[in-house]
């Protein structure tokens, strides 16, 4: 793994283990990973809890516009769409 791709996946950790919430989308736009699901799971195979749930795509969208700015094709059903939300369970 290159000294870049390391910076962007401990990002990812410190933003878990700060008690924050991620989804996929959130991965890729705001620290440019684009493997949420190998973070989680190496993080699960050190022994880290880390529980999952369905949250509306508006709410994950929500968080990344406090930070940077997405929007949404007009006809995507914001409040249907779902994404998986991963968290570290303490």
């Amino acid at each position: 793994m290159s000294n870049s791709r390391t910076q962007l996946v401990l990002g990812v950790k410190e933003h878990l283990l700060a008690g924050h919430p991620i989804t996929q989308l959130e991965c890729i736009v705001l620290f440019g990973v684009p493997s949420l699901t190998k973070v989680i799971s190496d993080m699960r195979r050190d022994g880290y809890v880390i529980k999952s749930k369905r949250v509306p795509f508006v709410a994950a969208l929500r968080r990344i516009n406090e930070s940077a700015t997405l929007e949404p094709p007009r006809n995507l059903p914001v409040k249907e769409v779902t994404l998986t939300e991963y968290w570290l369970s303490r």
